[in-house]
This record gives structure tokens, C-alpha cells and sequence, in this order.
């Protein structure tokens, strides 16, 4: 998980604990990364920043998870190394930025939560020759992707996560910029409620408090299939 500073105000523990009492998910590890200053830096998509620069550093935050922190939990936990046992999850900019390594990485990680994912990442500012169609980062790097077999999203957003309506059509961009980007993966061959989950609160906010309220929807739907085939 990214931004792993926030495990208390998400509850995290108290879920986890409340979970694995009624056997609802199997035991698992949990590695969370704390972020510091340079977060709007490190997270966000690998292969190029935002039009204002922020991301530059995002490839160097992969190259830590891949090289460093994965390696570092087959060495020191009795897990499962194939990536169908690995997966990740990460709120807001953490949560593109989740994104981005797993739709990149698929040979390491098969499954991935996006809690309110700061997926207007763009190229170009609105107002500036902003394009929706071309200037979303997350959205053009799906569509020159290939679809990859096994892979599942798991998305939330609230309908409170802000008031921006770019393109005034009543929907907020938080909300507009998540169905679109599930629609760019339904046009790879991915299927909604088999591949893609999406939770929508409502009155869910751009905040911790909504996102520990998501937490035990997402664990659920992440160990769905492994819970039924754990064995002590």
C-alpha cells in the first residue's frame, strides 16, 4: 500500500482484526510505504510527469517497490512469490500512482485498489489546449497497453471527492475520470464486474474517514477467490 503514514486514520488494524475474526479474508502481509515531502513527486505515473512537473521522481518510487521492497518481503515473509498472490492498493495520488505500477507490472502484481485516484493526471492544464480525450496520462498509457489475462481493478470514488466539474456536464471530474478510465479498459478486453469493480459512496469525501469505510468492500473483494482455497 501506498501513503502507509495514514494506517491509523484508515482504521486499518481495527479492520483487518474485525475481518480476520469472521474468517471474511485469510491472513496476509501487509507492507505499507510511508510518504514524506516529496510525495507529489514520487507518486503518479512511471513514464512521463504532469504538466506541472510533479511526478518526475514516480519511476524511482517503482524501481523502490519492484527492486527493493518486493524482493525484501519473498526474503523475509513465508509468501507466495507469483504476482496472483500480490497486490496493491493506494489512495488518491498513491492510488494512481498503485495504478500505474500494476498495469505496468503485471508478472508482479495481479490486483489493485484505487480509492479516489487522482486520475485527471494530465499533460496539458485545462484552459491551456487541454483535451480530455488525449491529455489524461493514465488514459492514454491504457490505451497503448495490451490486455493481460488475470488482471482485476477494484475503484472508489465519493460523490462528494470534490465540486470540479471541468466540462460542466453535472459529473464531477473525480467520477468522470474513473468511469473513463474503466471504459478505456472494457475497450482492452476487460470486463466490468468480472475484471473491474467500482464502489461509489455516497456523500464519500476526498478523505480517510471514507476510505476506512471502503476498506473492508475492497479486502473482501481482493481475497474473494483466494479465501475460498485457503488452507491452514
Amino acid at each position: 500500500m501506498n501513503d502507509g503514514q495514514d494506517l491509523t486514520s484508515l482504521h486499518l488494524e481495527q479492520t483487518l482484526a474485525r475481518l480476520f475474526h469472521t474468517q471474511r479474508i485469510p491472513p496476509f502481509v501487509v507492507v505499507a510505504m510511508h510518504a514524506n515531502q516529496d510525495r507529489k513527486m514520487e507518486y503518479g505515473t512511471a513514464a512521463q510527469p504532469d504538466f506541472a512537473g510533479r511526478g518526475a521522481k514516480a519511476y524511482l518510487h517503482t524501481r523502490f517497490v519492484l527492486e527493493e521492497v518486493r524482493p525484501l518481503m519473498l526474503d523475509r515473509y513465508r509468501i507466495h512469490s507469483s504476482a496472483a498472490h500480490h497486490f496493491y492498493a493506494g489512495f488518491s495520488l498513491g492510488g494512481l500512482s498503485a495504478f500505474d505500477i500494476v498495469w505496468h507490472h503485471p508478472d508482479q502484481f495481479s490486483r489493485v485498489g484505487v480509492f479516489s485516484g487522482a486520475l485527471w493526471w494530465r499533460s496539458r492544464d485545462v484552459g491551456k489546449g487541454y483535451n480530455e480525450s488525449t491529455d489524461r496520462i493514465m488514459h492514454a498509457l491504457i490505451r497503448e497497453g495490451t490486455f493481460t489475462p488475470g488482471l482485476k481493478f477494484w475503484f472508489q470514488t465519493g460523490t462528494e471527492d470534490e465540486t470540479n466539474d471541468r466540462n460542466n456536464n453535472g459529473i464531477i471530474d473525480s467520477i468522470e475520470d474513473t468511469l473513463d478510465l474503466m471504459a478505456e479498459l472494457e475497450k482492452k478486453g476487460y470486463v466490468r464486474d468480472r475484471d473491474i469493480a467500482y464502489l461509489e459512496v455516497q456523500g464519500g469525501k476526498h478523505d480517510q474517514d471514507t476510505w476506512s469505510r471502503a476498506l473492508p468492500e475492497f479486502l473482501c473483494w481482493l481475497f474473494g477467490n483466494q479465501a475460498l482455497s485457503y488452507s491452514r
